[in-house]
């Protein structure tokens, strides 16, 4: 098969191993993927893939099931699915655990389909499993129009929690309002700490999602509301900062850390069958989208690389891997 291989910092389309299956494996015929941060920072160096998986980018795909492992039930065989991977999808064929393979859901074709698996899995994870995010709580989404942030804003408006959002440009804004998000600012012409105790009349938010770290914590704890959670998902604002211990004691706040490709199979298993149960009927009766900005030939990686670097996209990039 042919994969994108990292050779001094040039990602080339090459021959390569098809990967062997596991127990409980499947084998996807790869037609599209996606890029994610993940995959800039996997090819600077900056983020290994968890021991014993693919060097190869990419962390969803779609396609069919052209083979199937020991312990996997023939059913599976030929099947249309939609995979989350902790690596290996830039790729003619990936090998993933069956568990972590779902259908796709109704109309979409390949390329809208890959575009769900990372960005919603992600979302419904750090809103419901982690934050426990419940009846009548609001949300502070950052970086709102980006693949994560347009899923967790349709998951809070069909779940009926009002959200708030930062972005860097009104464009953004408009089109996360227009998703369903209540409120937002622009991150570069207002402090959002100021607009969300605004917004919220000086209670804050319960929940903040934020793939920024660093640069934001002292302003999110600030406008993060008594028994709020703070989940970091990401860190683009750098990996350290200065905790101010006494407002985080007396509002009783919490911190939560979280990364979603090194958790187990069993974990990923159990997000992608809530996914399944409860949003993808969603996105079957069209209440849910996946939101895609362009698509690519994975022989024009590098342009998409460059295009999620540039900071300027409103939800995925796609790449499309066969006709």
């Amino acid at each position: 098969m042919k994969a994108i291989q990292i050779e001094n910092d040039t990602l080339c389309w090459e021959e390569t191993a098809v990967p062997s299956l596991r127990r409980g494996e499947v084998l996807i015929e790869v037609h599209a993927t996606a890029v994610n941060r993940a995959d800039l920072s996997q090819r600077a160096g900056k983020y290994p893939p968890p021991p014993g998986e693919s060097e190869i980018l990419g962390l969803e795909c779609a396609g069919f099931v052209a083979e199937i492992g020991e312990g996997v039930p023939p059913s599976k065989l030929g099947n249309r699915v939609c995979a989350l991977l902790s690596g290996g999808g830039y790729a003619e064929y990936v090998a993933v655990p069956a568990s972590q393979a779902v259908r796709i859901p109704h109309g979409l074709d390949f390329s809208q389909a890959t575009a769900l698996p990372e960005v919603f899995a992600t979302a419904y994870l750090n809103l419901f499993l982690e934050a426990k995010l419940s009846a009548g709580e609001c949300v502070l989404l950052h970086a709102g129009a980006s693949g994560v942030g347009t899923a967790a804003i349709q998951l809070c408006r069909v779940f009926k929690k009002t959200c708030y959002v930062t972005a860097s440009s009104e464009e953004k804004i408009e089109y996360c309002l227009s998703l369903g998000a209540e409120n937002g600012c622009v991150r570069t012409q207002t402090n959002f700490a100021d607009s969300v105790l605004e917004w919220t009349d000086g209670r804050g938010v319960d929940v903040i999602l934020d793939p920024v770290g660093g640069s934001y914590l002292e302003d999110n704890l600030r406008c993060l509301a008594t028994d709020g959670r703070l989940v970091v998902i990401g860190l683009m604002g750098g990996g350290s900062a200065t905790v101010p211990l006494r407002p985080l004691m007396v509002k009783r706040q919490r911190i939560i850390g979280s990364t979603l490709r090194a958790r187990t199979i069993a974990k990923k298993a159990k997000i992608l069958t809530e996914l399944e149960r409860k949003v993808w009927p969603l996105i079957d009766a069209g209440s849910i989208k996946p939101v895609i900005h362009c698509v690519y030939s994975i022989s024009d990686v590098d342009q998409a690389h460059e295009l999620i670097a540039s900071n300027t996209t409103i939800g995925k990039v796609v790449l499309q891997v066969r006709d």
